[in-house]
């Protein structure tokens, strides 16, 4: 067996060339401090979105979009498909927990300040990801074709169509005519099966080169020490089998989400009926949502929701070019002045979520 084993290797080894990789990866070191839980983040969210992948090409199996066919196909899936019930709970949980990986992975790069040079790009790569997560989060809301997620997406969309000067054309884009109708959800398919999994994926590529090309990032505390007061791991198969274990925690997670906490389809959307009470966005929304209701329908000579929207965008670009205008300081932990942004960040984000719920 052994035999026909190193067969086969030097088979692949002598077309491709494998032994310098795994040269790599048998040499990659990992660092070992108080921090490196944080590792383990970017990792979570990959498996993550192999899960969507996964589970999504099993659901377009199935899916047909459509006003007319996108609710009855689901129903299909949900009540005569074998296990379609549990593959759409996986997907949809899947997706909300992708997006919360992705703010804690964000959020403890901040802390941690990785964004630090030489890594403004691996940041950059990331906020794309981010976005883009979220861009998948708001473009399958709309698949199923339910009430709840027609009138979510008629008020994200007239959110978007406030934007100063590009809002209309925006949310023409989107829509693919004045008003949400199957239009939109054609639209907003190709988006979620085709255009973002295709940008991600470049992003997602791009991202994991750079981590690899510039290896895990190490504390301030930890590079001041020398060389052999320095713990370290192999990255493979020690570090490997500790992400693989971790996975397998996240995925019966999920499974018991999935199967105790299954996906409700509510009721079929009906565009000439009137928007039913609590109509909300999804929970990574909600603060943005939550911040233009407490904002007034005018600021002096301004509508108040443009301002919302701006203020929103200045700071998504501020928070996208963190690396670029970071406060420097010698304070450090929590007094640090970054530290007190991303806190602030936090808790407004949080405050605002909870909320929306309440109210």
């Amino acid at each position: 067996m052994k035999s026909l084993m190193q067969k086969i290797f030097s088979w692949f080894d002598e077309r491709y060339d494998v032994t310098p990789v795994i040269d790599f990866a048998s040499k990659k070191k990992v660092p070992v401090h108080r921090h490196m839980i944080w590792y383990y983040m970017g990792g979570v969210t990959l498996f993550l979105f192999i899960t969507q992948v996964a589970t999504g090409i099993l659901l377009l199996f199935y899916y047909r979009p459509g006003a007319d066919s996108a609710y009855e196909s689901m129903r299909f899936i949900l009540t005569k498909v074998n296990f379609g019930w549990l593959i759409r709970s996986i997907h949809s949980w899947s997706a909300n927990l992708m997006v919360f990986f992705v703010f804690v992975h964000m959020f403890s790069t901040f802390f941690t300040r990785v964004y630090q040079k030489p890594r403004e790009l691996t940041w950059l790569t990331g906020f794309m990801l981010l976005a883009l997560s979220l861009g998948f989060g708001f473009s399958g809301y709309l698949l199923p074709w339910n009430e709840l997620a027609f009138f979510a997406t008629k008020v994200g969309t007239d959110i978007a169509g406030s934007i100063p000067l590009v809002g209309k054309p925006i949310m023409a884009i989107l829509r693919g005519g004045e008003d949400v109708s199957g239009a939109t959800l054609t639209r907003f398919y190709a988006f979620h099966v085709a255009m973002l999994p295709a940008i991600f994926t470049v992003f997602l590529g791009i991202h994991l080169l750079f981590v690899q090309r510039q290896g895990m990032s190490e504390p301030k505390e930890f590079a001041q020490l020398n060389e052999k007061e320095k713990k370290v791991m192999n990255f493979f198969p020690n570090f490997f089998l500790r992400d693989a274990l971790l996975w397998l925690i996240v995925l019966n997670v999920l499974l018991f989400l999935a199967v105790f906490y299954p996906w409700d389809l509510g009721f079929k959307a009906d565009p000439f009926s009137p928007a039913p009470a609590g109509i909300r966005p999804e929970w990574y929304f909600m603060f943005m949502f939550q911040t233009l209701k407490f904002i007034p329908a005018h600021v002096l000579i301004f509508e108040g929701e443009v301002i919302g929207i701006l203020l929103f965008m200045v700071a998504g670009l501020a928070w996208a070019l963190v690396p670029f205008w970071e406060i420097k300081s010698k304070s450090r932990g929590i007094t640090h002045p970054m530290t007190i942004i991303g806190l602030i960040a936090l808790v407004f984000i949080g405050i605002m979520t909870v909320l929306g719920y309440i109210f």
